[in-house]
């Protein structure tokens, strides 16, 4: 009996961790695939996509529906990840940051700087290949976090007082 109940518990471990298709990409549950080979999953660019303009710009410049590519700082508020969603905002990167040294506990909700930031901020949403937002938490599959250096590639949108949100469908995480 003992041999039968560890048998069972060790197949259903192997078909938890999940099956690798052909094309080296390990299928899940979420919208979220990840390719074992490269490391990365399918929204993370493996390139820095050319062209990227700074969000204030893009703010100015950018049509409802137009392909765009940005380049900001994830940040603009206490909270800028959406909770249950792969969205968050991001801030041009001319505007200035609290440092550490000020002391302030949340550098990336630019405090000092709320007046810049209304003109500067866009909302990224990560979408699937439908345009349906993806249903993770951008943190754990794109290992970002407050204040990481993002570009960002979509389709721009624009809602009625203006506002900009992109429908990404590829992110880069900048190290510089």
């Amino acid at each position: 009996m003992k041999m039968i109940v560890c048998l069972s518990l060790s197949l259903v471990a192997l078909l938890a961790v999940g099956c690798k298709d052909g094309t080296g990409v390990a299928e899940g549950p979420s919208h979220n695939r990840y390719d074992l080979d490269s490391g990365k999953t399918q929204y993370e660019a493996e390139t820095e996509p050319a062209g990227a303009m700074p969000v204030g710009e893009a703010r100015e410049k950018t049509e409802d529906g137009q392909d765009v590519t940005l380049v900001g700082l994830i940040g603009g508020s206490s909270e800028p990840f959406v909770k249950g969603l792969a969205a968050f905002t991001i801030v041009d990167p001319k505007v200035p940051y609290c440092a550490d040294e000020e002391g302030c506990p949340t550098p990336w909700d630019y405090c000092c700087e709320t007046d810049a930031v209304k003109q500067n901020i866009a909302t990224v949403k990560i979408v699937d290949d439908s345009g349906k937002p993806v249903t993770q938490d951008a943190r754990e599959f794109l290992n970002v976090k407050e204040l990481s250096k993002v570009v960002v590639k979509g389709k721009a949108r624009r809602d009625d007082q203006g506002n900009l949100t992109v429908a990404a469908s590829k992110i880069f995480l900048k190290k510089d």
